[in-house]
């Protein structure tokens, strides 16, 4: 791994009682955060204080078969920097074809991440002795950030390229979101966001849409219309999203990052890697840091997805593109890791044993990787496997 991945080269890290110094990898060693722990593993559940890192991975750099270039929806020609240069900054746009290993993540943004990087990976003792399963449970829990989920890992450095070109932007909605979830908005405007509801009358594709139905519930394909819409039309406006794309992925990565450092603190090393899939942005930066480690023959995890049976991507035909990253859909057909469905109510209940077990109630997506790491763990006790499981815990549903 490269020096400069990580700030601030030899730090002591302080297990209770004892110290261990990491030589010549670089970490960064500034204050400790105060809300988590640094105990040894053998008093505690949570994973040693790590470094945020400085580099974000690209795994396009280590893939055998490279993904195939996104294509224009209008010429189905490969898409070139200019047709991307309406909706996104330029840098971005440069991330999003990029082909280099590592990225340099801006100090500006780094120093963002400092108010709730690194997050805590955290061994689920108590589910442990609900399941009575040998094996031990670990899960990176991201519901720590100040919106409390895993968004502003790309949201802060989406932001930033944004305004050195002087952009400003414009956050949307789908109605029903709107209408039942007032606090969402809330939040977003209290950060001094306008928040509009989709579909809209700003916009022409938001009043066909209320022409055809005035009570239209609206839907994310059509607040994303809205968006794109008023980002092509406007030089001072460009378009922000959460999943799918490949710079997206790429700032997630964070969490992997740390996550491969916490648990060699811990003399850990996960046997079975388990993230829920929507768009993938989770699962993709907690599992891309893992099986680059995969590729080099430095350990061998079984990384597998969940989504659930209502609304399947990865699990019914391969690379049928319902909103999942075309990346990891690509890595998907390489092999690299496997993908399960699980069924809505097995999802809840697994849900309701962690609340009750581990003190935290999971946003819905969450719940599949839950549930399937329930599975994992009770296959452990019938087979008497003690497996290092490690699970993607993307927010909390406060």
């Amino acid at each position: 791994m490269a020096q400069s991945l990580f700030i601030n080269p030899t730090p002591t890290l302080c297990f209770k009682g004892q110290s261990k110094n990491h030589g010549n990898v670089l970490f960064n060693a500034n204050k400790p955060n105060p809300w988590k722990s640094s105990l040894a593993k053998s008093t505690s559940p949570r994973a040693l204080e790590t470094e945020i890192p400085t580099h974000w991975y690209n795994i396009i750099a280590d893939l055998p078969i490279k993904p195939p270039p996104p294509l224009h929806p209008k010429t189905f020609a490969p898409l070139q920097p200019q047709d991307l240069s309406h909706l996104f900054p330029d840098e971005l746009i440069k991330q999003e074809a990029s082909d280099e290993r590592f990225i340099v993540i801006p100090d500006e943004v780094v120093d963002i991440y400092r108010l709730w990087r690194p997050t805590p990976l955290i061994r689920a003792k108590r589910l442990e002795k609900l399941l009575d399963t040998p094996a031990r449970i670990y899960y990176k829990y991201e519901g720590v950030s100040p919106a409390g989920s895993h968004k502003p890992n790309t949201a802060v450095p989406q932001v930033w390229y944004n305004a050195q070109q002087g952009v400003k932007n414009v956050v949307w909605q789908v109605r029903a979101s709107y209408d039942q979830k007032p606090y969402r908005k809330l939040m977003m405007q209290t950060w001094g966001a306008k928040v509009h509801p989709s579909p809209s009358n700003l916009t022409e594709s938001g009043r066909k849409i209320l022409e055809m139905d005035p009570l239209s519930p609206g839907s994310l394909g059509i607040a994303i219309s809205e968006a794109v819409e008023m980002a092509a039309l406007n030089e001072d406006t460009k378009y922000c999203l959460g999943s799918v794309l490949n710079h997206v992925l790429l700032h997630q990565t964070v969490i992997g990052e740390e996550c491969i450092k916490q648990m060699e603190d811990l003399g850990e090393t996960p046997d079975v890697i388990i993230g829920c899939t929507g768009g993938g942005s989770n699962f993709a930066g907690l599992c891309f840091p893992f099986i680059r480690e995969k590729l080099k023959g430095k350990m061998n995890p079984l990384i597998r997805a969940v989504e659930p049976t209502a609304c399947p991507s990865l699990t019914k035909g391969g690379l049928r593109y319902h909103g999942m990253a075309p990346l990891l859909s690509h890595i998907y057909e390489l092999g690299f890791m496997e993908a399960i469905a699980i069924p809505q109510t097995e999802c809840f209940r697994g849900a309701i044993q962690f609340a009750r077990s581990e003190g935290l109630i999971p946003a819905p997506e969450p719940t599949h990787a839950i549930a399937a790491a329930i599975r994992e763990a009770l296959h452990c006790k019938e087979s008497g496997e003690s497996k290092v499981i490690l699970m993607a815990m993307c927010g909390h549903d406060n």
